[in-house]
């Protein structure tokens, strides 16, 4: 696996907060929380090579771990 690309990201302190709390939630760190977001949200927008759009799975409340 190549290394991970490392970018600065400026984000409003109340969504860093909001993001600690959920990742905190997860067991996850907040870089690796924000990861696994934006994963999701590519992979369910079709964006991620291999990965197509799931129907139907929009507004869901579930886990893929």
């Amino acid at each position: 696996m190549p290394p991970k690309k490392s970018f600065p990201l400026r984000i409003d302190p109340k969504l860093h907060e909001a993001l600690a709390h959920w990742a905190a939630d997860e067991f996850r760190s907040v870089n690796a929380h924000i990861e696994f977001l934006l994963r999701e949200a590519a992979r369910k927008a079709g964006r991620l090579p291999g990965a197509g759009r799931k129907g139907g799975d929009e507004g869901e409340n579930h886990k893929d771990q």
